[in-house]
């Protein structure tokens, strides 16, 4: 009987959690794909130490889940202002051209008879946070499909030898967390006709549609951590 590709690239919940030195379970998940936790530990100790602080700082409150402003809602500009404070820099894109030399016969000093230039071989790709050499996103509601662009812009840092780890932080929140709230407000304040479970749909982001296009590989060879934010992140009105 095959194994589950989880069992083969996702690491040990307890391991994870001791390489992590986690204490933060109650209000977020973890996953470590392709040994993330082990990695960023031991290559970005002090990168690790500025993301637990951010984790550990971090609460969105109920009212700030009703009320509109979509994915740049006040608890998204204030993570962003967290990690600006511990030295992350901000929407930080790649860009590289690639030099294709070929050599005629064996050896070093094999004369050069041809030189293409790829321009922008690498084009654009964003990640929300860099430093040293850990990449960070924050999604909090945006479409599914914004993880395909998340995990290609760290495979194409890993692989630039930017990066040794990506790091996602995104909701882990189950649908019946949603349909508690009830109904969305206004900019004023006020009850609208909107649930908020209708807005927190089936189509935008949540651990559960991460995990599998990770262990689908859509990050390449870079290895990925991810936080996912649990209800017992959520402060009372």
């Amino acid at each position: 009987m095959a194994r589950s590709i989880d069992d083969t690239v996702f690491d040990p919940g307890g391991a994870v959690e001791a390489q992590l030195g986690w204490t933060l379970g109650a209000r977020y998940s973890v996953a470590s794909y392709r040994s993330a936790a082990a990695v960023i530990a031991q290559r970005a100790p002090a990168e690790l130490a500025a993301i637990l602080r951010i984790l550990d700082a971090f609460t969105i409150s109920r009212t700030e889940i009703r009320s509109p402003g979509g994915n740049r809602m006040s608890a998204t500009t204030r993570f962003a202002d967290l990690a600006a404070a511990e030295g992350f820099h901000q929407e930080v894109r790649i860009e590289a051209d690639l030099t294709v030399r070929l050599r005629e016969g064996k050896g070093e000093n094999a004369p050069e008879i041809d030189r293409i230039l790829r321009a922008d071989y690498i084009h654009n790709h964003l990640v929300d946070f860099w430093r040293g050499r850990v990449a960070f996103d924050y999604e909090w509601n945006s479409k599914d499909q914004t993880y395909d662009r998340d995990l290609y812009a760290f495979r194409s840092f890993f692989e630039a030898g930017v990066i040794d780890v990506g790091v996602i932080v995104t909701r882990a929140l189950p649908p019946e967390f949603f349909q508690s709230l009830g109904y969305c407000l206004d900019k004023d304040g006020n009850e609208t006709a909107s649930t908020v479970a209708a807005k927190f749909g089936a189509s935008t982001t949540g651990t559960h549609k991460l995990l599998s296009r990770i262990a689908a590989g859509r990050s390449g060879g870079c290895p990925v951590l991810v936080f996912g934010i649990r209800p017992g992140n959520i402060t009372p009105d």
